[in-house]
């Protein structure tokens, strides 16, 4: 059984995108057909380009704009709204324009008598940590409750991300600056002086020699480099989306010094901020760890964690399960063994998620505050080497020609 992007219309003449689980592409426009709609596209969810990336088509909701809806939603069901009556509302006035039609579609399915979590998953576009956080809060009557856990869980999540982009936006701008400089030096610049010095016929400084042999001569053998390098690049970022390549990818990464230890720290904080929030809004152990495997971007780590999972749901205690992957964190696996023997599991996995999301942002900081004066210091001696090459010609005639005068 697989799953379909489809583009259709209702009788209304409403347009929007539904995914559609069906054995055949036939099948999915027969189901789609006999329930009155009409077909703009049926596409596979996930294209041999985009499985290749690992990446589902659709483009998975989320921001400061779902952030919002939310909280609208959130507020009207504590209002005393009924749910339909509260997506009515959203799906005329929601804040972002662009979540209106998906809205619709899920007041839609409720009003045909599928549940809210129901509608939200067949909408395609939601994380399976949003469906599943609902789901448990329609099963204990308690959805206001557990969509405070969400938001809180949303802001905090948002946050750190918000941090770590924030943190990588100007070394990222220095090494495109610098690298825009160096280009238009190397292609613009320096050919013009090597046709001078050339028509000139004078002997050239070993520094210029060596510049204009690299940067004209060798150009295309660079040049060759360069793309060779790149397609190097793109097929280990292929190969790293597979699930095989990944799970190798991962392992030679967390293995970096520093970097990798800082990355699986990030992803099990992520891990047990997730977990925590679904066994807050009332989730099932086994049912929460499911869901918050799917939510982690590491192959590597979610196979351990899935592994667990089964682990878990065969007896075994969590933090000897996650032990066996030999993949988690010490101090994490103790702090969840603590919070299995007292009960408490959901606020320290809370806490072990804050610890390692401060301790990620300080080592973050730390090597962004370190990267970027290497990054300017390299970048300026290689300018300077440079222009100091070009001009070393000219200084040289200017001295001869001084030497000869007087």
């Amino acid at each position: 059984m697989g799953e379909f992007v489809c583009r259709v219309a209702d009788a209304n003449g409403r347009v929007f995108s539904h995914v559609e689980a069906a054995a055949s592409l036939d099948e999915a426009r027969q189901k789609l057909t006999d329930r009155g709609f009409y077909i703009y596209s049926v596409e596979a969810r996930n294209s041999l380009v985009s499985g290749m990336l690992g990446v589902r088509k659709e483009r998975k909701i989320g921001g400061n704009d779902f952030l919002i809806l939310n909280q609208q939603f959130n507020t009207l069901i504590k209002a005393g709204l009924p749910i339909l009556k509260a997506l009515d509302l959203l799906a005329t006035r929601a804040t972002a324009p662009k979540l209106r039609p998906i809205l619709s579609q899920i007041r839609d399915r409720v009003r045909e008598g599928k549940s809210l979590s129901e509608a939200v998953e067949e909408a395609g576009v939601f994380s399976k940590v949003y469906s599943t956080a609902i789901l448990a809060g329609e099963k204990s009557g308690n959805l206001s409750g557990v969509l405070d856990y969400y938001i809180a869980y949303q802001k905090v999540s948002t946050g750190v991300k918000k941090k770590i982009v924030a943190s990588l936006v100007y070394p990222a701008l220095l090494v495109i600056v610098a690298a825009c400089i160096v280009s238009y030096l190397v292609t613009g610049v320096v050919p013009k002086f090597a046709t001078l010095y050339r028509d000139l016929g004078v002997p050239l400084p070993g520094p210029t020699q060596f510049l204009l042999t690299v940067t004209v001569d060798y150009r295309n053998y660079i040049l060759g480099a360069i793309a060779v390098f790149l397609l190097g690049v793109a097929g280990v970022f292929f190969w790293s989306r597979s699930e095989e390549g990944g799970v190798a990818f991962d392992r030679i990464l967390f293995r970096v010094p520093v970097l990798g230890d800082t990355l699986l720290k990030f992803q099990s904080s992520q891990f047990c901020r997730t977990l925590a929030t679904l066994l807050t809004g009332g989730t099932p152990l086994v049912a929460a760890l499911q869901t918050a495997s799917e939510s982690i971007t590491s192959k590597l780590v979610r196979g351990s964690v899935t592994s667990a999972t089964q682990m878990v749901r065969e007896g075994e205690s969590l933090h000897s399960a996650l032990a066996t992957g030999n993949i988690m964190p010490e101090l994490a696996l103790d702090m969840i063994e603590v919070g299995e023997s007292s009960g408490a599991l959901a606020p320290m996995l809370n806490s072990v998620a804050e610890f390692y999301e401060e301790e990620v942002s300080l080592r973050l900081g730390a090597l962004v505050s370190l990267i970027e004066p290497v990054i300017l210091i390299f970048m300026g001696l290689l300018v300077a080497f440079i222009l100091i090459s070009l001009y070393l010609p000219i200084f040289s005639f200017s001295v001869n020609g001084n030497n000869a005068a007087s």
